[in-house]
């Protein structure tokens, strides 16, 4: 099958997917969870389940933003601004007078800077990771397109990862959390594991059909990679399903980075990496 016909097509998608990412982020911009905000999370037992809106209704007059609620049966998770101790004494005493078998499970507080602190880690681990990735797979492969183009194809799955986050925090109320950065860090991995995969079986046609073109080299190697690579992300594809539906609302979100992480790192490898290989390999050579 000739797969690599459809390399203007893949490209065409990929700049059409990129573009919405890059339209949502500066359009519509993220919205984060207080592990980036700073806040406080509160997580309460109330024996008797009153409605969310009950709870939420205690907030009132206290000069407190409630940005979000989570209820699983008697459990429940508040997040909301940092408060004083004064304040939480007053909302401790209604949630006693909404249900007298309160109970207190965890409360944590995270300001504003440790938020910003882990935003940096999060790009000094991508950057770091990204130039180690183009060194180790360019000196592996003895060839740095191999490596620019896995670099690119896992950065096409981050922008649209991220971009996708953002438009469903604007339609939907997702934010961006701790849970996220983990989500994307291992969706660039993931992208880059089956890149990897049909890059090390074009070199081995290469020396072994070295008289064949890069396009026929890269649809071979796609055809006698594709099955295994399907076949191993649909097995993580019907797991992250399954979190997304049946799983809670505290993993809900990082399920969905996940399943998206995992489709586009699927996609990329076929669509987005094999084929700027073979753009660079096009390239008219420098005398």
């Amino acid at each position: 099958m000739n797969i690599m016909k459809f390399r203007p097509l893949f490209f065409i998608f990929s700049l059409l997917l990129i573009g919405f990412s890059l339209f949502s982020i500066f359009r519509w911009g993220f919205k984060t969870s207080i592990d980036f905000s700073g806040g406080s999370v509160w997580g309460i037992t109330l024996p008797s389940r009153p409605p969310q809106s009950a709870v939420e209704s205690l907030f009132a007059g206290q000069q407190t933003n409630l940005f979000s609620i989570s209820a699983s049966g008697q459990d429940y998770q508040l997040k909301f601004e940092n408060v004083s101790q004064e304040q939480k004494l007053k909302l401790e005493e209604k949630l006693k007078s909404l249900d007298s078998g309160y109970q207190e499970k965890r409360f944590e507080t995270l300001g504003p800077t440790l938020g910003r602190e882990l935003l940096k880690k999060t790009v000094y681990a991508i950057v770091l990771s990204s130039l180690a990735l183009l060194v180790f797979i360019g000196r592996r492969f003895r060839d740095f397109t191999f490596g620019a183009s896995a670099i690119l194809g896992m950065f096409h799955d981050a922008i649209i990862l991220v971009g996708a986050f953002s438009a469903l925090g604007h339609f939907f109320g997702a934010e961006l959390d701790a849970l996220f950065v983990t989500a994307l860090l291992t969706t660039l991995s993931a992208s880059v594991h089956d890149t990897v995969v049909t890059f090390d079986r074009i070199r081995e046609l290469k020396r072994q059909y070295y008289q064949l073109d890069w396009v026929e080299l890269a649809n071979t190697a796609v055809n006698e990679t594709i099955v295994r690579s399907l076949n191993n992300s649909m097995t993580i594809i019907f797991m992250l399903l399954s979190l997304v539906l049946l799983g809670g609302d505290s993993t809900r979100w990082f399920s969905i980075a996940l399943l998206i992480g995992v489709t586009c790192g699927t996609y990329s490898s076929v669509g987005v990496a094999i084929p700027l290989v073979l753009f660079w390999k096009k390239l008219p050579k420098k005398s």
